[in-house]
């Protein structure tokens, strides 16, 4: 058997594809629920109910939804390029702590600065840590031939240690009574709620605004041109005159800093300071984001929406059923898996 591409992709085939994806993902996950001894429908009506059922539930899924709205544009982006960024999670935390530097360390009552200069230089630091991050990964990439898969997924491990450090050093509360956290940001930083009484923020808004901007510039300006071409073929762009080694640059800048806010609008709007488990995963999770949203700016906000809702339902489907929150990562990555599988199958077809 192989693989052949197919002349015309058929309407339906589109239509029913990601259909397809839907059913196999249940029907995978709904083996694990029978297997953990729970009843299939009332866990699945369980975890609708936690992650989609009430406000209360929406306002948590949103929340959880925004770090990885950001994390999944930055994946978007650099993929678009084939800049397969996996350290998304190390730019996020040094995204977090350059936001904290500036508008925790230097942002006290004591500072000069009027407080919307000082919110726009704690994104601004926040989006250039992370930028720098992705960057030296790219150059090496473009001028020595490292893969970057491997750089930036080390450097996670290395901006891990560097904030385990940091927290137990310099940055660390005083207040915090031992426990390893930075200090809190200044609150005339943080975020708005939305909804008062819960913890939706305004950073929602920023993602969703960011998305849109994102999809605008990759359909309609010229920078958005190159790095779709790039991505399609970096040879033919360079014969063709397109500048692949600024465009490359320009992409892993705008991914990193993408991941960098995200790590400063979870800081601002939920967290207000920094602790290692700040982030359960979101920069790796964003790269299944973007992947489910077949790397499509807008189709980032419905599947980082959808994703949130299973890790928030997962919790209260544990609790109402008994029923292991893992399932939420098994669904998760299953729906990766067929969704990535139904795409190509849409594309190819098997022959003899």
């Amino acid at each position: 058997m192989r693989l052949e591409k197919r002349n015309a992709v058929s309407p339906a085939a589109l239509v029913l594809a990601p259909l397809a994806a839907v059913v196999f993902t249940l029907a995978v996950s709904s083996l694990l629920v029978l297997w953990a001894g729970a009843p299939v429908a009332p866990t699945w009506a369980a975890l609708l109910r936690g992650g989609f059922g009430s406000v209360f539930a929406w306002t948590e899924t949103l929340t959880r939804a925004t770090p990885l709205i950001l994390t999944g544009l930055a994946v978007t982006v650099a993929f678009k390029a084939r800049l397969f960024n996996i350290g998304a999670e190390g730019q996020l935390y040094a995204g977090a702590l350059a936001a904290v530097a500036v508008g925790g360390l230097h942002g006290g009552s004591g500072h000069d600065l009027p407080t919307p200069v000082l919110f726009a230089l704690m994104l601004a630091a926040a989006a250039l840590a992370g930028a720098l991050l992705l960057l030296g990964p790219a150059l090496l990439k473009m001028k020595l031939g490292v893969d970057e898969v491997v750089t930036t997924l080390l450097l996670n491990f290395i901006v891990l240690l560097a904030v385990s450090a940091l927290l137990d050093g310099p940055m660390k509360d005083p207040a915090a009574m031992g426990w390893p956290q930075s200090v809190a940001l200044n609150p005339e930083l943080e975020l708005s709620k939305l909804i008062a009484g819960t913890r939706v923020h305004s950073g929602l808004l920023m993602a969703g605004a960011l998305a849109v901007a994102l999809w605008a510039m990759f359909r309609t300006t010229l920078p958005g041109f190159e790095i779709r071409a790039v991505g399609a073929n970096a040879r033919a762009a360079a014969f063709a005159g397109v500048p692949v080694t600024r465009t490359m640059v320009l992409v892993a800048l705008l991914s990193g800093a993408l991941a960098g806010l995200a790590g400063a609008v979870e800081v601002a709007g939920r967290t207000s300071y920094v602790t290692l488990d700040m982030s359960p995963g979101y920069g790796y999770t964003g790269i299944v984001i973007a992947m489910l949203a077949a790397l499509h700016p807008l189709a980032v906000v419905a599947a980082g929406v959808f994703v949130a809702g299973v890790l928030v339902g997962a919790d209260s489907m544990s609790r109402a059923i008994n029923v292991p929150t893992y399932i939420a990562d098994v669904i998760v990555a299953a729906s990766l898996i067929s969704v990535l599988v139904a795409t190509m199958l849409t594309q190819y077809k098997l022959k003899k």
